[in-house]
C-alpha cells in the first residue's frame, strides 16, 4: 500500500506556521502523542524535524470517504476530549495554549474586512457580525480561554480534516494545529467549517453536553471569515450560510 508522505519547507519568518510552529507541532504529535492519543488516525512510518524542514510519511487513507457525517465526527471528538480533559496540557508542556497567535490573526482580519465587506455573497447579519468584529477579534480570542476545561484539540476539526473508514470510524488527519483548548473549539469549527446548519442538532446530540459553545463562536467565525475571503465573490453562499446559522445563535 502506498504511503503518504508530507513534506513542508522552513515557514516564513514572522508568518502565522512560524510563530505558531505549526509543522514542528504536527511532527511531535506523531512522535509523542498518536500512539496513546485513543482515537483513529493515520499510522505513522516516520516522523523527522531539522532545519530543512519537516517530513512525515503517514499512513495512506485516500481510499477511505471523505469527511464524515455530523454525528460521527461529533462522536469521534468527544472522544478526543473526553480522553485528555485536564490532563492534556500537563502531559505535553509544548502544546499551543489558547492565545498563541492572536495578534497576527486580529491583524490579518482587520486588514482582510474591507475586502470581505464588499462581497455580494454576504447576507446582512453576516456582514453586519463581521463589521462587529473589527477591532474586537483579540477580544473573541481571549474569550476562548474561559470557554471550557483544557483538552487536547485538534484545532482544525473540519470535515475536510476527516476520513471516514468502511467500518463507520472517522480518522482525525492534519494535526498541525494541534493544542490545549476547550474541547467545545473543535466541536465549534467543525459546525461552522462543515456541517449544513439544518445538521446541527445531529452533531449536537452526538456530541452531548457541552458548554461554553456560544463563548468560542466568535473566534471559531473570525476563521470562517477569513477562510470564505480566499473564495471568489459569489462562491461562498456555503459559508455565509453556516455562518448565519452562528450569527442566529449568538
Amino acid at each position: 500500500m502506498p504511503n503518504h508522505v508530507k513534506r513542508r519547507a522552513p515557514a516564513a519568518p514572522g508568518s502565522i506556521p512560524a510563530v505558531l510552529k505549526m509543522f514542528e507541532s504536527e511532527v511531535r504529535f506523531y512522535r509523542e502523542i498518536a500512539p496513546i492519543v485513543g482515537v483513529r488516525v493515520p499510522d505513522c512510518y516516520q516522523a523527522e524535524s531539522d532545519a530543512s524542514g519537516t517530513l512525515l510519511v503517514l499512513e495512506d487513507l485516500s481510499d477511505w470517504t471523505p469527511g464524515a457525517e455530523p454525528d460521527a465526527g461529533a462522536r469521534a471528538l468527544r472522544e478526543l476530549h473526553d480522553r485528555w480533559r485536564g490532563r492534556a496540557h500537563d502531559e505535553w508542556a509544548w502544546l499551543r495554549a489558547p492565545g498563541a497567535g492572536d495578534e497576527l490573526v486580529a491583524e490579518l482580519y482587520d486588514r482582510t474586512w474591507p475586502a470581505l465587506a464588499r462581497r455580494s455573497d454576504l447576507s446582512a447579519p453576516v456582514r453586519a457580525y463581521g463589521e462587529r468584529l473589527v477591532g474586537r477579534v483579540l477580544q473573541a480570542e481571549a474569550d476562548v480561554a474561559r470557554a471550557g476545561e483544557l483538552t487536547l484539540a485538534h484545532g482544525d476539526a473540519s470535515a475536510q480534516n476527516m476520513r471516514t473508514g468502511p467500518d463507520g470510524h472517522v480518522a482525525l488527519l492534519d494535526w498541525e494545529d494541534v493544542s490545549a483548548a476547550p474541547g467545545v473549539l473543535d466541536l465549534a469549527w467543525f459546525l461552522v467549517s462543515s456541517v449544513e446548519p439544518s445538521r446541527w442538532p445531529e452533531a449536537l446530540t452526538a456530541y452531548g453536553a457541552v458548554d461554553g459553545l456560544d463563548v468560542v463562536l466568535p473566534s471559531v467565525m473570525v476563521q470562517g471569515y477569513l477562510s470564505m475571503s480566499d473564495l471568489p465573490d459569489g462562491e461562498g453562499g456555503e459559508w455565509n450560510a453556516r455562518l448565519e446559522a452562528a450569527v442566529v445563535m449568538l
